[in-house]
Parts: structure tokens; sequence; C-alpha cells
């Protein structure tokens, strides 16, 4: 197969970019690398001859034509967004532009693609989005696809506006889609703005680590190349039209996901211990959403998908990997915005 991804050399875009490869499919990446970009990301497939990179922003639709008719894909993985909702607090219109604009312009570029080719039956449009679209859960309950949607930050405001569009696409059009919500991913790769590495990187710094509130949000952590397993079943024996949610099966609250880390630091880098010392509990961001959970049960039903990395194991990993590679994120801790406290509203 030959899938076009978009956002490929970013956190989640670049499993799926290394795994598709892996698995012996042809890749075009499709990044304008933007500040959470890194083409380290995608260094380990780069030499090879399934794999291609542009440098392309979504936002531009004639450069999109371009890509499409130069690689003529069978199927597309459309993961580029601006997905920090701190960032998206303090400046909504990129959020806009990229996650709603850009989405518009890879629906038609696609379509134009998908009926220059006589509309092949097997071409795929995959639109990955997040379990924020749904809003904020009680202390019971899951989101599943028939969950209605109810955003509450300009982040996951444009991406449900960005599901809606794919969603008609398919309905007015005809064009082949299939739709994913994640929730909450981490692992290696990650860029040291959201909350798994900033704990890792600060507690490896002896910093204060910042904890949002009281620490009670809960969220449900997905291992990020489970995610991406996820996501190519999805591409490959997803039904048309339809929407998947991927879960980690991992709720946990955020105090404990760095009690947690704090843990497997003392064990990896003694000479810091003890790390919980560091938790610092700083003003909430406007809006927090208080708990996310998944049901997973149609991807489990239907595609016979199941995680299989428990966070306990997931974040053991990610804290090893960090700590190996600080050659990775060194550099990119200058980048704008990296290590201040955004989205104060």
């Amino acid at each position: 197969m030959r899938i076009l991804v978009t956002g490929g050399a970013g956190f989640i875009g670049s499993a799926v970019v290394r795994l598709a490869v892996q698995r012996g499919h042809q890749v075009i990446n499709v990044d304008a690398l933007t500040y959470a970009a890194n083409p380290e990301n995608v260094a380990s497939v780069a030499g090879s001859p399934l794999y291609a990179f542009e440098q392309v922003d979504i936002r531009d639709r004639a450069a999109l034509d371009r890509v499409f008719a130069d690689h003529r894909p069978d199927a597309v993985m459309h993961l580029a967004a601006e997905s920090h909702v701190d960032r998206s607090i303090d400046g909504p219109a990129a959020f806009i532009e990229t996650n709603v604009i850009g989405t518009f312009n890879m629906l038609e570029a696609a379509r134009a693609h998908w009926q220059d080719r006589g509309r092949p039956e097997g071409f795929r449009f995959h639109h990955i989005s997040t379990d924020e679209v749904f809003g904020s859960l009680g202390d019971s309950g899951q989101f599943t696809e028939a969950t209605p949607y109810d955003p509450r930050s300009p982040y996951s405001a444009s991406k449900a506006g960005s599901d809606h569009l794919v969603r008609a696409w398919h309905e007015t059009y005809g064009l082949p889609v299939v739709l994913t919500n994640c929730s909450n991913n981490y692992g290696p790769y990650h860029f040291p703005e959201k909350l798994v590495p900033v704990v890792i990187l600060r507690a490896l710094a002896g910093e204060a680590i910042p904890v949002y509130g009281d620490g009670g949000n809960v969220r449900d952590w997905l291992y990020v190349e489970d995610h991406a397993d996820a996501l190519l079943l999805v591409l490959e024996r997803g039904q048309i039209g339809r929407s998947y949610n991927i879960g980690g099966e991992n709720e946990a609250r955020n105090i404990d996901l760095v009690r947690t880390i704090c843990a497997h630091m003392d064990e990896m880098h003694p000479e810091g211990a003890a790390h919980e010392r560091l938790i610092t509990f700083v003003t909430d961001r406007p809006g927090h959403d208080r708990r996310y959970a998944i049901d997973p049960q149609r991807i489990r039903d239907e595609l016979g998908w199941r995680p299989s990395v428990t966070v306990e194991e997931g974040l053991r990993r990610t804290v090893a990997w960090y700590l190996a590679h600080r050659d990775w994120w060194q550099p990119l801790l200058s980048r704008e915005g990296v290590g201040t406290r955004l989205g104060r509203g």
C-alpha cells in the first residue's frame, strides 16, 4: 500500500511512519516541520526506498495537489494538527487554520485525486482525532462512538470541526473515510511540552514538577506504538464511514501518573531520588476537563484489537528512552514556548 501520512515528523505520525515502513508499505511523509516536528523522529527509515518526504503545509492546497499527483497514494492517514491545549488557549487562530482549514484542504485534494483515479474502491482517507472532542466525564461512564460532541477548548473545538468535515465529505461526496478518536498518547519521541516528558525532564534536572490543580484529572493512557498499530489496522480493515475509539485501557489520575514516573526515575536515576519531592501543584488551566475514558469495545469486537502495553510498563519504557536519548530532546528545549507556562487564559 502507498500511504500518504500527514504530520509524519510529529510524535504519533512518526510512530505510524516507522511501523508502516517496517511492515513494507510505501510511505509519503507530508509535514510542514513546525515547532513540534523533528526529522530525527523518522531517521531510522529515512534511507529506505519505501520512504519519501515532502515538506508541505496542509494549508497550501496547490502544494497538496502536486504531492497527490506526484505520488498517487492508495490511502491517506491525516495526523497533521496543532495539538497542545495550552497553546490553543494563548493562540487559537493557528488551530483553526491548521486543524479546520488544513483538513478541508486535505479532503478536497484527496477527493480530486480519488475522482481522477476513477474512484478506486480500495482508497481510504483515515482521519485521526482525539477523545477531547467529547468533552468531560464525571466519575463514571466512558466515551463511545455515539457520545455527543462537547468540546471545551479551542484545540478540541478545532478537532471536532475537522471530524464533522470528514463525515460530511463522506456523506455528500462519497469519499471513503474512516475516523479514529484516541486517548492520551505517551512514549518515545514525545515533544517535551506534554505531561509525561515534562515530568521526566524536570525530574532529571532536579526542577519543580508542575501538576495542574489538585492532580485529580483522569486520563486514559495509550502507548504510542500500540496506537500506531491500531491506526494501521483501522486503515486496512475498518468499515467505511465508521469511527473507532482507541483507548489504552489504562485510566489514571495525573498525580498518580506523575508519582509512577518519579518512582521509575528513582530506580533508573537514583542520584536524584526521591524525585516525588519535586512535585509542585500549580494553578489549573482554564476549562480543564476533569476526566476522559474510552470504551474500546467496537475496535475490540470488530477488528480484534487491544492494547498490548500497560501504563506501568509503558512509562518504564518511556523513562528509559528519555534517559538514553539526551541528544534527541536536548536541542528541543530551546524551541519557542518549551519550558514556560502557557495557557493561563
